[in-house]
């Protein structure tokens, strides 16, 4: 199908098929609350200072779900990158769609030095 642009309700197809075969991620997210972990992510990585201008920062536990994968799969921070970015279980994992920008690696070395 060369030259044909999914569409919205294409992504949702394959989405609604992985949750129909089991997807083990999708379970993961329902039953382990990563919020709980939102005020411990946001005080280790301390208080932004916007006069240094760039880009707002990825969401903290966006982060650590990325890390949580890195950690289950023995991933390079790069390779975490590529797979989150890839594949559409990891991407609702982290609660992302195929248009949002993923953290890359160096965004999340960052983050790990940190925790």
């Amino acid at each position: 199908m060369a030259g044909r642009q999914a569409g919205f309700w294409d992504v949702e197809h394959r989405l609604r098929q992985l949750s129909e075969r089991g997807d083990p991620l999708e379970k993961l997210a329902a039953t382990v609350d990563f919020e709980i972990f939102r005020a411990e992510l946001v005080a280790v990585q301390g208080p932004r200072d916007p006069s240094k201008g760039g880009r707002p920062p990825f969401d903290p536990v966006l982060k650590f779900r990325m890390l949580v994968l890195q950690a289950m799969h023995g991933l390079s921070l790069a390779q975490t990158e590529f797979l989150v970015a890839d594949r559409l279980s990891w991407m609702r994992f982290c609660g992302l769609g195929p248009g949002d920008a993923v953290p890359d690696a160096n965004t999340l070395w960052v983050r790990r030095i940190r925790i």
